[in-house]
């Protein structure tokens, strides 16, 4: 018996979550097999580790009160314990890893795909849960391992069908960005807040101008709207001596064009149309900031992990329109504790309301080197790169022109008094359509629906046809045939009724045998 309108739940999806058509599921589905490919290739290996976690093996979202409700999902097990929905995928790798230290092989090469819940505001684009897709090696010290995770990032975007000069994996290392602060005069614990404050007006340089990050590196900055943002309070000398290091290679106007000549693939090399005609190299910008860390008397050596990246990377093949280092590339402020990498859209599309935005950001990563120490006694050396699975595949369906997944051939039912041949037949052409690995959906129409809400269901699954047999076909050991796409061109030519009866479009008559209903099939897929 029905419930009382009173008593009936509200069908309401949670805030920050989001359900998944069939379209998002296939497209999601086909981009991680694309980067498991290229991470095999690599030579890294599955694992995969549950959605629940220990809170306290979650790093910095111990519970500090009641329940640890700061960014994730918590519940209390029935020992009293506090157990947590993973935030990521790196955490529970490093337990694994710490919980197994002596039969994985070091280094430890590593991927994981799956989903990840933060216990955070919900906003545009911003999700409580997603999926992430992660590749580390656990147990190298070396930056080999880190220019080995740019190069492999570097592929999966191309292999995800993206050209060179649409994507940069961009590059920066947190002991560069340690040793300027160190050097003007931030260092130790009592300058934490002000170091902070400073990488993240470090992070707006890619979108605000110098000017901008000029005043958030000081007093601070007011935007448009009016609101302020409170500065890092650097003096003027402070500020200028960052942003000498930090900010002249990138940002709104830079004028210079990224593109290495030593790049294997030269084309749309050219500088840009009214930018300098240079090309700006590895070495170029390693030199520049290596005089400015001179000039402030910082440590030279935290350069000397990016030298040897590129030495390796450009020596593989692998010049700036793939990867790039980027001195003003921040990510996870109290996380990593070397190189750090981002995977960057550069193309433009458009957004609702017809303006040119840019995606920006689809993964990132770089070294952690003391999250599996927490859990043992000795250091391991880690680093890794995660892809944002749905972010990326919200770039790719904006960049598609490719025509919807076709769905199921469909198997119409004109006399239930016969359900049984039309079984037989969806058995009999599902069995010979997908011969020789081929993936034809094949079904028979279950409902109980005449025939006109059949088509419907057919038009609304995409089905590339349907299969047609009344009872004056099957005397006649005939099915009709029809090709719902050329139907619906033909519809578009057709203005009245008789003319549609009587050219009956896009519509065949073939013999009731599978050689000559698969023959007919075959004929519309193709």
């Amino acid at each position: 018996m029905a419930k009382s309108k009173a008593n009936r739940p509200k069908a309401r999806l949670p805030k920050g979550f989001a359900d998944r058509s069939a379209a998002d599921i296939r497209r999601t589905n086909h981009m991680v097999d694309t980067v498991r490919t290229v991470y095999e290739r690599w030579g890294f290996e599955p694992v995969e580790t549950p959605f629940v976690e220990y809170a306290d093996a979650l790093g910095k979202f111990l519970p500090d009160a009641d329940r640890p409700n700061e960014g994730v999902f918590a519940f209390q097990d029935d020992d009293g314990g506090w157990l947590s929905l993973r935030y990521d995928l790196t955490a529970p790798l490093a337990r694994y890893v710490a919980e197994n230290f002596d039969r994985v092989p070091r280094p430890y090469k590593s991927y994981r795909a799956g989903w990840v819940f933060r216990n955070e505001k919900p906003g545009p684009g911003r999700f409580r849960q997603f999926m992430q897709l992660d590749a580390d090696i656990v147990g190298a010290a070396s930056p080999a391992a880190d220019a080995e995770i740019c190069m492999m990032a570097s592929d999966t975007m191309e292999a995800l069908g993206f050209w060179r000069g649409e994507f940069a994996i961009k590059v920066n290392s947190r002991t560069v960005l340690d040793a300027a602060l160190d050097a003007i005069g931030l260092a130790g614990e009592d300058h934490g807040q002000t170091r902070l404050a400073v990488l993240r007006s470090i992070d707006k340089a890619d979108k605000f101008t110098r000017e901008d990050v000029q005043r958030l590196l000081g007093e601070g900055r007011e935007d448009e709207s009016g609101d302020f943002t409170k500065g890092a309070g650097l003096s003027a000398e402070q500020a200028e001596a960052i942003l000498s290091i930090f900010y002249p290679l990138v940002g709104p106007g830079a004028g210079t064009n990224m593109f290495d000549p030593m790049d294997d693939d030269e084309t749309n090399i050219a500088a840009q149309d009214g930018a300098p005609d240079y090309r700006r190299t590895d070495s170029d910008t390693l030199w520049h900031v290596r005089r400015q860390l001179e000039d402030i008397s910082a440590d030279v050596a935290a350069l000397d992990d990016l030298t040897a990246m590129s030495d390796i990377y450009r020596a593989a093949g692998y010049g700036t329109k793939r990867i790039q280092i980027d001195f003003s590339v921040v990510r996870g402020l109290e996380y990593y504790t070397g190189a750090v990498f981002e995977a960057a859209l550069t193309f433009e599309t458009k957004d609702a309301s017809g303006k040119s935005v840019r995606f920006g950001s689809v993964g990132g990563g770089g070294r952690y080197d003391g999250l599996v120490g927490r859990f043992i006694s000795q250091n391991v050396p880690a680093t890794g790169f995660s892809v944002g699975v749905s972010r990326l595949a919200a770039a790719l369906e904006v960049r598609s022109d490719s025509e919807p997944t076709p769905g199921p051939v469909i198997i119409t039912v004109m006399d239930r008094d016969n359900l049984p041949a039309y079984q037989k037949m969806t058995a009999a052409l599902r069995a010979e359509l997908n011969k020789g690995g081929a993936t034809v959906p094949v079904e028979m129409y279950v409902g109980d629906a005449g025939m006109k809400a059949q088509l419907k269901y057919a038009d609304r699954r995409n089905a590339p046809c349907v299969i047609i047999q009344g009872s004056q076909e099957r005397e006649a050991g005939k099915v009709q045939i029809k090709d719902l796409a050329a139907g619906k061109r033909a519809a578009q030519e057709i203005d009245s009724r008789e003319e549609w009866v009587a050219a009956r479009p896009a519509q065949v008559e073939v013999e009731e045998t599978t050689e000559a209903i698969v023959a007919a099939v075959r004929n519309i897929l193709l």
